[in-house]
């Protein structure tokens, strides 16, 4: 009879790290274990494929607590309070708990709050000018609808953070505004008068550790000068409301989002503040955003959404898809506000507490990304503070080094970003107006929040101008021949890199021999020919191809999917250039425009 209390696995002896590293070995057939199975992030941490409970592992304490009450906010310009209440409205409507005024000129309070239940729906502005009469009329109209104190959430941003780094301004008198706010909010706890921005970091190129750390960074800077003009350091800390950045980074993001709540908690510690009350919001990035293919932004933005949920934040900024490029629509509008209610109400991210704690990944990667922070957090703070670092450009200049990596991987399409530099959609038109162009050389003396797709983005427009110019799209040709599934597989290689030009990527040709395909692709209408086969097929009718193509044709580009050996002698055949896994995107590309444009103008004449 079996025994209904003993553990279904209490036959089997619990497997070791060891154990599960020496199984893996073998399957791996002398390939290096951290080479192929340990992520390298460019945080400088290093990501185990698992662990185990057997690892007596640290959990950091403090990471913050899941919101109940997450706040689904919405970014409305305030140029006209009449026009700017009736978007107000309509978002409450649809859903949304929280607004997020941007208010640039002399701006009618009663007006843009009309009919807004200010003890439901959270109340923000991003304040350019005028702030403290600005304030004293919205605390004024607050008093006059008797919202209760504790009732009134939200928080005021007077770009003090966000305007110097991307300035390079900083104005003393800010301090003592931003005092004055406080003074004038004190007696609502939830409303939040002092803000710090980190999300131009993490836009300007920058790593998580470099964005808690840099964030923390301007947070002592803050609370030194804010302490000089006469604020108590617990005032202080309870009017903080900070907004960070969310990156693409899944399960990187939500260990940051951790580990900047737990870092918070150090150094509130450090000036004997053991209890107090700030809110932190995030930010859909526009790093990781793209204009062509763009709906794929309503994908990237759900994930950053559920990283920030998952992570503990206390509201979500989302961007409508479509931002980057043009007006925002109705429809875009919308459906950024529907991912955070969809999260929140249907996938219950607002109603479990602390969902991802205990988990052994997530705990490693908040700690590791705490200590990393931590340690640069300390190295800047030796660099005489935040201020100091920045206008010696010392920030400027380990964003700049993270940023370009990053477009490198992009370039070698080591990271991927659909749409832009893998599974380009071919379907697509887009307009040359909406691209970005080359890239002039960026002052290191501030900070430029940008997409991370604009080098390639420049290659695309000069496709795109190329063809509203001339009328004529580049047609390009896959020439394929030889071992079935070789060809069809560096066929679909090639339709995927080439697709990133904007040319017109022809379905593969198959072809019964070398010969074959070598006559008639120099005889058709394409432009670009891309021969495709296996590396045994290369060896031994690469060369006849190339010099039959060019008896032909000696005009076309042609390239080869593949990275032969013999590339000397193909090359002094006639072959153009290459398409393999280490081609780079942009030089390749551009190499291939550049190759394609003279050869159509001389067609012309």
């Amino acid at each position: 009879m079996s025994n209904t209390s003993k553990s279904l696995f209490s036959e089997f002896k619990p497997v070791s790290k060891s154990e599960w590293i020496e199984k893996v070995n073998i399957d791996l057939k002398g390939a290096d274990f951290d080479k192929k199975l340990v992520w390298k992030n460019l945080n400088k941490i290093s990501i185990q494929p698992f662990y185990l409970n057997d690892e007596n592992q640290i959990f950091l304490k403090n990471t913050g607590e899941n919101s109940q009450s997450l706040v689904n906010y919405r970014a409305i310009v305030a140029e006209n309070s009449e026009k700017a209440n009736e978007l107000a409205l309509k978002a409450i409507d649809e859903g949304v708990t929280g607004l997020l005024f941007d208010v640039d000129t002399n701006t009618s309070v009663s007006q843009l709050l009309k009919n807004i239940k200010l003890n439901e729906v959270s109340v923000s502005f991003h304040l350019k000018s005028n702030a403290i009469n600005f304030v004293k009329e919205f605390i004024a109209f607050v008093k006059e609808n008797k919202v209760a104190n504790l009732n009134l959430k939200g928080y005021i941003d007077t770009g003090l953070i966000s305007n110097y780094v991307t300035t390079g301004h900083l104005e003393g008198e800010q301090f003592s505004i931003i005092t004055e706010l406080v003074k004038l909010t004190e007696d609502y706890p939830n409303f939040k008068a002092i803000t710090i921005s980190g999300n131009e970091y993490l836009d300007s190129g920058a790593n998580q550790a470099q964005e808690i750390a840099y964030t923390l960074n301007s947070l002592v800077f803050i609370v030194q000068k804010l302490a000089e003009n006469g604020l108590e350091i617990q005032a202080i800390f309870d009017n903080l409301n900070f907004r960070l950045g969310i990156g693409a980074e899944y399960f990187i993001e939500i260990g940051k989002f951790r580990a900047f709540n737990h870092l918070l908690t150090e150094i509130a510690s450090k000036y004997d503040i053991s209890d107090f009350s700030n809110t932190l919001i995030a930010k859909t990035s526009v790093w990781n955003k793209s204009v062509t293919d763009a709906h794929t932004n309503l994908l990237r933005a759900t994930t950053e959404a559920m990283a920030a949920i998952l992570g503990n934040v206390d509201g979500v900024l989302i961007d409508p898809y479509d931002k980057e490029f043009k007006e925002p629509s109705d429809f875009s509008s919308r459906i950024a506000g529907n991912i955070t209610t969809i999260l929140k109400e249907e996938s219950y991210f607002g109603k479990v507490e602390n969902p991802v704690d205990g988990s052994y990944y997530i705990e490693e990667v908040s700690t590791k990304i705490a200590e990393k922070a931590l340690e640069l957090f300390k190295y800047i703070e030796q660099h005489q503070g935040f201020y100091r670092a920045f206008e010696d450009k010392l920030i400027q200049n380990q964003i700049a080094e993270i940023r370009q990596e990053k477009i490198k991987l992009l370039s070698q399409r080591r990271l991927i970003m659909v749409g832009v530099n893998k599974y380009p959609n071919l379907m697509e038109k887009v307009a040359s107006s909406v691209l970005a162009g080359k890239q002039d050389h960026e002052s290191s003396k501030t900070l430029k929040p940008r997409r991370a797709t604009l080098e390639i983005e420049a290659v695309r427009k000069a496709t795109e101008e190329f063809v509203e110019k001339t009328g004529v799209r580049p047609v390009v040709e896959l020439a394929s021949f030889g071992n079935l599934t070789m060809r069809k597989a560096r066929a679909a290689f090639a339709y995927d890199f080439i697709g990133v030009s904007g040319f017109d990527v022809l379905p593969e040709k198959s072809y019964e021999s070398a010969q074959e395909a070598a006559e008639t692709s120099a005889k058709s209408e394409s432009n670009v020919v891309v021969i495709c086969s296996s590396d045994n097929d290369y060896d031994e009718y690469a060369v006849d191809f190339i010099k039959t193509f060019r008896t032909i044709n000696s005009d076309k580009v042609l390239l080869l999917a593949g990275n032969p050996k013999n590339i000397d002698e193909l090359s002094a055949a006639g072959l153009d250039g290459c398409l393999h896994i280490k081609s780079d995107v942009i030089d390749t590309i551009s190499s291939i425009q550049d190759k394609v444009k003279k050869t159509i103008k001389s067609l012309e004449v």
